[in-house]
């Protein structure tokens, strides 16, 4: 098992980081096919090609910058199956002129192993806007 929590903290580094680096393969790379994610006030996002359809027009429009932390605060593995709830915060300043966001909240991600890996397969974000001082 704590080899199983040690490489879904990794997938969440890769992910930050590939993310922090307009790295859209390397971030698909972490999901299942039938990833589903859920955003409040959003209809939910059905799968990897929809994810991955969704980056690519972004990117062509110039990728923001991104900053985030994310603090995990629980991974319970169960046979091929995991769960983890996270602490997140993160910054995006879209290419141009636009206002940067910051965002904070939770997170609540279903993981999956395949083939040996464990990928995305759920996950619902509960990140709201952060008001500055």
């Amino acid at each position: 098992m704590a080899d199983d929590e040690q490489a879904i903290r990794q997938l969440v580094r890769t992910w930050i980081d590939a993310t922090r680096e307009g790295d859209i393969d390397a971030v698909l790379s972490l999901m299942a096919d039938d990833v589903v994610f859920l955003v409040a006030g959003q209809p939910p996002m059905v799968g990897k090609e929809t994810f991955a359809k969704a980056a690519r027009e972004q990117s062509e429009e110039g990728l923001p910058d991104f900053d985030g932390t994310s603090e995990i605060e629980e991974i319970q593995v169960i046979g091929d199956w995991a769960y983890m709830w996270t602490t997140l915060s993160v910054t995006v300043t879209p290419p141009g002129d636009a206002p940067t966001m910051k965002r904070a909240g939770n997170t609540l991600s279903v993981l999956r192993k395949e083939n040996g890996r464990w990928l995305l397969a759920r996950d619902a974000n509960m990140l709201v806007p952060i008001e500055e001082d």
